[in-house]
């Protein structure tokens, strides 16, 4: 038995995951009739729980912002959006108001009798088409969103969107931006309740976490348009452990970034090929994302892919 199938085997789903697996199903299925072409995005970070009754969790940094933004960026070129994310992490459209931002925008006028809510006026040319896309991506049924926490609901999560993706072959696109673990804990070694800091200092044994872009690249999806992300923060390591990924697991294109870099610098890396895509310091004080770049290169990339019919070689 390989790590991946063990790994199922031995951890039990999310207690909603057959009530997402449906809406996965229905979504795709709706879609696959339509023949539009789909993305799964994953975003944000998982956790890995210390206890069975979770107190206390390894965490990583990542809030989600390049899949919520690139989530947009795709519905602007009509794919069909499954936005699996991190539970409290940011969301497409809803990432532009953070915190009391959202409130700071809005009027309220009591009279006596009624109450009303208004935008007010110095407000409006920046929330108005922000509100009108997300309207049209939810009215048009373009966007599903599914959320998991930890790392355990992010694998279950991910192999059934891969079931249902793989209908759509070639025209799927899996952008797989999350900020998934490297260890964990496993089930049958973790305390049932909370550890007690009575008992001392405890010792914490991680394992590695499968990966599980063997098995999606070769069986899940083997002929969807796969992209993964490498996040590092030596740059003499960048490409070089993009280019193993891409020798180890055979998928189409690794976008690497460096920690303090990467909101400004990415790097595509292809099996042929590497180039880099950057904002330079006016577009970034303009108020553009290098997200808008980064979907658009993947968009055309994946048009190319299509088009070669190499899916099917």
């Amino acid at each position: 038995m390989s790590n991946w199938e063990e790994f199922y085997n031995t951890h039990l789903p999310p207690a909603d995951f057959e009530d997402n697996r449906s809406l996965l199903k229905e979504f795709c299925e709706r879609h696959n009739r339509l023949q539009n072409r789909i993305v799964l995005v994953t975003s944000g970070g998982t956790t890995v729980p210390l206890e069975h009754n979770t107190v206390r969790f390894v965490d990583n940094f990542s809030a989600g912002t390049r899949g919520s933004s690139s989530a947009e960026y795709f519905l602007d070129h009509n794919y069909a959006v499954i936005f699996m994310h991190r539970l409290k992490s940011l969301e497409p459209f809803t990432r532009h108001f953070t915190g009391q931002q959202f409130f700071d925008m809005l009027d309220i006028t009591d009279n006596g009798q009624s109450t009303s809510i208004t935008v007010n006026p110095d407000s409006v040319d920046v929330f108005a088409p922000i509100l009108a896309k997300y309207k049209q991506a939810r009215e048009s049924q373009m966007i599903l969103y599914v959320s998991f926490t930890s790392v355990v609901d992010y694998m279950w999560l991910l192999r059934a969107a891969c079931e249902c993706l793989a209908a759509f072959e070639d025209r799927a696109v899996l952008y797989l931006a999350a900020a998934v673990s490297d260890f964990y804990i496993p089930q049958d070694m973790m305390p049932t309740h909370k550890m007690q800091s009575g008992e001392g200092a405890p010792t914490i044994s991680l394992q590695l976490v499968p990966k599980m872009l063997a098995p999606l690249v070769s069986l899940w999806v083997p002929q969807a348009f796969v992209v993964s992300f490498k996040l590092e923060t030596d740059e003499n390591l960048l490409i070089t452990k993009a280019r193993d990924s891409l020798s180890k697991y055979k998928h189409k294109l690794v976008i690497a970034n460096i920690l303090q870099t990467r909101k400004h610098r990415v790097v595509f890396v292809t099996p042929n090929s590497s180039y880099e895509v950057h904002l330079s310091r006016e577009q970034a004080l303009q108020g553009l994302e290098i997200e808008e770049p980064i979907v658009a290169d993947v968009v055309q990339k994946h048009s190319e892919f299509i088009n070669s019919g190499m899916s099917r070689q």
